[in-house]
């Protein structure tokens, strides 16, 4: 099983589809005001869906890994996206930043590398 599509909700089309392409993702598919697909340049997609205001309770967290998160953050800041956190490694040897799209949803840039899926408290089979 190999997870590449992940959607969540959307309160704006139009300010979703802005901020997620400049997020540095390539918009697929446009079917406004609904739906949305866009597509990484690993090849993986995230769709938008619209929903009501109410139905977007328990935002979810969507994580992006890159190659360097410090020079990733700045590339996102200059297409003018604003960041919730600043990067900084984690006691689980990620190195994160946070930032939030239009319907709450957390975005987390991040690198773990090898530490993704093979920490060093990784239970054993």
């Amino acid at each position: 099983m190999e997870l590449n599509q992940v959607t969540v909700p959307c309160t704006d089309y139009a300010a979703s589809v802005e901020f997620y392409t400049k997020l540095g993702l390539v918009q697929i598919v446009d079917s406004p005001p609904r739906y949305a697909r866009f597509e990484s340049s690993a090849g993986s997609t995230l769709s938008i869906h619209a929903a009501e205001e109410a139905a977007v309770s328990g935002a979810a967290t969507i994580y992006f890994e890159v190659p360097d998160v410090d020079a990733t953050v700045a590339e996102i800041r200059s297409r003018g996206l604003e960041f919730d956190s600043e990067p900084v490694d984690q006691r689980w040897l990620w190195r994160e930043a946070y930032l939030r799209d239009p319907a709450n949803n957390r975005i987390c840039i991040y690198r773990a590398g090898e530490n993704r899926r093979n920490p060093p408290w990784r239970m054993r089979a």
